[in-house]
């Protein structure tokens, strides 16, 4: 069925707030997308998330005049042959993926996506390369892009976007996009992208809001019972603590963990539910210093001070030893974003997906729109090339081309998408009704160094060396500055 919901949902969201999370270790070696998609799924490795984003991910006839300048782009494809490139290409494209790792749940669709693709324009070869959804990805991927060498087509979460825009390193999407695309995205959707010249400089694919999921065998094997869907903070810490317990063998189970990096938000949340002044920036200006945001920090922090819900090293763990502990049962609650979900389902976990708790009534995630960006080049037929393989992978076409299957649970879509023609497959559909309340991470070009310093203040209110108040009110020059550079 159609989830036509994101539309009214995101329309007052993404004009006021302009967010992969996403994933383990991509595999540093480039992949091609084989012609024809396997018989049976690879070997599943460590699971990634979508996108955030940024989560999420895994064709010609004679050839065709150049494309002309994205200043004067010709018109894009009809849906009809939204398959098949119109640029005349004949080539390989460096195509950079957010949590890709070949072989695993986010992999496998976007391989089989990119293969068609392949099928279809046969002097075109897409190369895939992943990186991770964490500070050392994306400075990678950054390097990459800035060298001019080596990515023709990336996707990353919005957040990531405007650094890439100011230093005028990717083309207009809108330039290529028909008057059909723009009418298939929700309301307002292009408005996240539209950040130079009022045009949207990338294609937004899926929106990714975070979630808890939650293991139920674990819940099972401690008599525990599900809470109810609008729980409450208090009963999320109770709920935790009679799932942290030790095995009759030794074997050692956590109520709840999640993942913690400079290049992601996926706990913010725990934390911003507090209340709606409770955010990274609040009239332009740092907002987690306040006496309210550090009493929520310090809440936060206290799982793993206080309640001794969490695993020793929480604050420090890598992103697949916690998706692999919630695949294991040996942590019972995460919060993590849209993609994991068809891991686990390939994997045969018994889980569900919940809400955000609640504080003092207050519902908050905090997410990302995944996006499709293309570099920008001065060869023509190699950017038409690009924007032909953004469009088809943004597209409805993609999940008909990819459906939900015993290797791709759910499809190519591993979010709610960005188009009201994409279909989105269960468990996925659970992820809607917390679009409503997402809060979106500002497009800041500092975004960036903006995470990088509140992470290690984070890590230490988390390792009992600081209080939030402490760690707070000390990064709060440094990041007040980095905003005024912003013109907030």
């Amino acid at each position: 069925m159609k989830h036509r919901s994101p539309a009214i949902l995101l329309l007052a969201l993404v004009a006021a707030l302009v967010l992969a999370a996403c994933g383990g270790t991509p595999a540093a070696q480039p992949t091609t997308a084989p012609a024809e998609p396997p018989t049976a799924a690879p070997a599943a490795e460590q699971p990634t998330q979508a996108p955030a984003a940024t989560a999420a991910d895994p064709a010609a006839t004679e050839a065709a005049p150049a494309a002309p300048a994205a200043t004067d782009a010709a018109p894009a494809a009809s849906e009809s042959d939204i398959r098949t490139s119109s640029s005349g290409f004949s080539g390989t494209l460096s195509y950079w993926v957010l949590g890709f790792t070949p072989g695993n749940q986010f992999a496998i669709p976007m391989e089989r996506a990119v293969a068609k693709f392949m099928e279809s324009n046969p002097e075109i070869k897409v190369e895939i390369i992943g990186y991770p959804p964490n500070d050392e990805g994306f400075t990678k991927l950054n390097t990459s892009v800035q060298s001019g060498q080596g990515v023709d087509v990336l996707r990353l979460p919005s957040d990531r976007l405007l650094a890439f825009v100011a230093e005028d390193l990717v083309a207009p999407a809108e330039d290529f996009m028909s008057e059909e695309d723009k009418a298939d995205y929700y309301p307002n959707v292009l408005d996240v992208v539209r950040l130079k010249d009022n045009k949207a400089m990338a294609w937004p694919l899926w929106v990714v809001p975070m979630g808890m999921y939650l293991n139920k065998d674990v819940f099972e094997e401690q008599g525990v019972a599900m809470p109810p869907k609008d729980w409450t903070w208090d009963q999320f810490v109770e709920t935790a603590k009679q799932l942290t317990f030790a095995r009759a063998n030794g074997e050692q189970v956590y109520g709840f963990s999640g993942f913690i990096d400079p290049g992601v938000v996926n706990t913010w949340g725990l934390f911003m539910n507090e209340d709606p002044s409770v955010r990274p920036v609040v009239d332009g200006k740092f907002g987690f210093d306040s006496a309210t945001a550090t009493a929520a920090i310090q809440r936060y922090a206290d799982l793993a001070l206080v309640e001794k819900v969490t695993p020793p090293d929480f604050g420090a763990m890598a992103d697949a030893d916690i998706k692999g502990g919630f695949t294991n049962k040996q942590i019972a609650m995460i919060v993590d974003a849209t993609g994991p979900a068809a891991q686990f389902q390939k994997d045969g976990v018994n889980f569900e997906i919940y809400p955000i708790p609640t504080v003092n009534g207050n519902n908050v995630t905090i997410g990302a729109v995944g996006l499709i960006a293309v570099v920008k080049t001065d060869d023509q037929a190699r950017l038409q090339a690009g924007m032909d393989l953004a469009r088809y992978l943004t597209s409805a076409a993609v999940q008909e081309d990819v459906p939900p299957g015993a290797d791709t649970p759910v499809g190519f879509y591993l979010a709610p998408g960005a188009r009201q023609s994409v279909e989105v497959a269960p468990p996925l559909d659970n992820f809607l009704p917390v679009v409503e309340y997402m809060y979106v991470t500002p497009i800041l070009q500092n975004w960036s160094q903006l995470t990088r310093i509140v992470h290690p203040a984070l890590q230490n209110v988390i390792f009992g060396q600081v209080t939030a108040e402490e760690a707070m009110q000390q990064i709060a020059p440094e990041i007040n500055e980095l905003l005024a550079e912003e013109g907030q």
